[in-house]
């Protein structure tokens, strides 16, 4: 590859959570290798491509179904190009030199890198460079505050009517507790849900909530939280908010976790995750960085010479 900075492809479609985790592990990468361009590749749902003005990748990452296909046409096109999926890529293992997997899914091949969840943006420096950015807001919620995220309905989880009654006897708990709120909804969200949120919370000047208009405050959210509280559903969401040190609680809806349970379980011994069955404590422990080690063994694996600093 010479001296010229390597170039790291994040190849994914255009939904935010496949996006987060092939941009999570490039950007991870680049901070590790010190000396690195990251680009997005965007697969739109009609099928086209948008590809960068960096026309030539060095690593290739990707995410998500089509993704899978596209590796095996840029295969051919980038043949010096070293090709990285993030998940189970499923019977398709040979089509990628690495392969960068949740700890739940168990995947055991030999180019396989196992990891606590999966690769995400949540970075110190972000987190940080979100609160200052928010600060003007955030200076109207009184210490403490609790971040409470809030998922949806899946494969695996229902939100009910006692469901919602009780995430939002939760929520009121906090309240009651000396809390100041930072709420966010999805759009997996519920309508009635989030209906019921606003018209209970809204207009308490202790309680911010984002309900996907405006800029996202998602990274000030888990700055600025001395507690964070994320519904079950959401694994990403979960793995993100470990990555701040937090204390950090599950909040249950209707279902069968599966397969995430081990996630639930991983997180539970790294200290990070406690249920929410009762009144809220205070703990502490090291933040989870499974990225910047996923990211770590990558290079590693590949063997690529770091120029700079890990991450």
């Amino acid at each position: 590859m010479g001296t010229t900075p390597k170039v790291i492809w994040a190849v994914a479609d255009t939904r935010r959570g496949v996006e987060n985790q092939a941009i999570g592990l490039a950007e991870a990468i680049a901070r590790h290798l010190g000396d690195a361009v990251t680009a997005r590749v965007t697969i739109r749902d009609d099928g086209y491509v948008t590809l960068p003005e960096h026309d030539t990748p060095d690593i290739w990452i990707g995410c998500g179904r089509p993704a899978l296909k596209l590796a095996r046409r840029h295969r051919k096109i980038f043949p010096g190009a070293r090709f990285v999926y993030v998940q189970d890529p499923r019977n398709h293992y040979d089509r990628f030199d690495l392969i960068v997997a949740p700890g739940h899914d168990r995947v055991r091949k030999a180019n396989a890198i196992s990891m606590i969840g999966s690769p995400h943006r949540v970075t110190p420096d972000r987190l940080a460079k979100a609160e200052a950015a928010f600060a003007k807001h955030l200076a109207a919620l009184p210490a403490p505050r609790a971040t409470v995220l809030i998922g949806g309905p899946n494969k695996r989880f229902k939100v009910t009517p006692d469901v919602s009654a009780n995430l939002e006897a939760r929520i009121g708990d906090l309240l009651d507790a000396g809390y100041s709120l930072m709420l966010s909804v999805s759009r997996r969200t519920p309508k009635a849900l989030t209906g019921a949120l606003k018209a209970r919370f809204g207009d308490d000047k202790r309680v911010w909530l984002f309900d996907g208009t405006g800029e996202n405050p998602y990274f000030a959210f888990l700055a600025a939280a001395d507690l964070i509280c994320v519904t079950e559903d959401s694994t990403n969401m979960l793995v993100e908010a470990a990555a701040t040190g937090k204390p950090l609680y599950s909040l249950p809806l209707d279902g069968d976790p599966g397969k995430f349970s081990r996630l639930y379980g991983a997180l539970e011994a790294h200290g990070a995750l406690r249920p929410l069955l009762g009144p809220v404590e205070s703990w502490t422990y090291t933040p989870l960085d499974a990225t910047a080690q996923a990211a770590r063994e990558v290079v590693l694996r590949l063997g690529l010479e770091p120029q700079g600093a890990a991450a």
